[in-house]
């Protein structure tokens, strides 16, 4: 079987983003044959539907990137109990216009880390909701919403806490599961 395309999207653009350390670390527990590509969301003009029927060329790039994946792997922050709106955008306009939702159909997963006591869960939830509209199929369980404290990530990125890397272990097993389901 040749290689599993997953496309990543993490909603944080700050340069030491908790979130996309943990989109690494997770990548480096997945088995060789899944290959993950960071989606660039950082340069997307605020989706207008007014360019629908001539869409940007960044905003191209995009919708194509996300067509040629295999599985889509969301990896969020929580900003005041939601969705950045990076994010939102990024996925705005990958789905649009109506009838070309180069989404549809892609198994996926959510996962994020925060600050807060219960890292990403409401973030999360709204994120679901949208990707359930999409018809993204989404991995239920297990979530993952990690608080990041001291020692989380050590000086190369990696998971710095054995528990939590035998938990994200867990999670990457039942994602590749999961994408597996869908495999062509």
């Amino acid at each position: 079987m040749s290689k599993i395309r997953v496309a990543v999207l993490v909603g944080s653009l700050r340069k030491e983003s908790f979130n996309r350390h943990l989109a690494r670390a997770v990548e480096r527990l997945a088995p060789g044959d899944f290959s993950f590509e960071h989606l660039r969301i950082d340069n997307l003009p605020l989706y207008d539907q007014d360019f629908d029927g001539n869409y940007p060329a960044e905003c191209k790039r995009l919708k194509d990137e996300v067509s040629a994946a295999d599985a889509l792997l969301f990896v969020t922050p929580e900003y005041n109990r939601s969705i950045p709106g990076v994010l939102k955008n990024a996925i705005d306009i990958a789905s649009r216009p109506w009838g070309t939702n180069s989404f549809a159909g892609k198994p996926g997963a959510v996962i994020g880390v925060s600050v807060g006591a219960t890292g990403t869960a409401l973030s999360q939830q709204h994120l679901r909701n949208v990707l359930a509209y999409l018809d993204v199929p989404t991995l239920g369980q297990p979530e993952v919403f990690i608080q990041n404290k001291e020692g989380l990530f050590d000086a190369e990125g990696h998971i710095g806490n054995e528990g939590t890397q035998k938990f994200l272990q867990g999670f990457v097993d039942r994602y590749v599961a999961w994408v597996r389901r869908f495999a062509k």
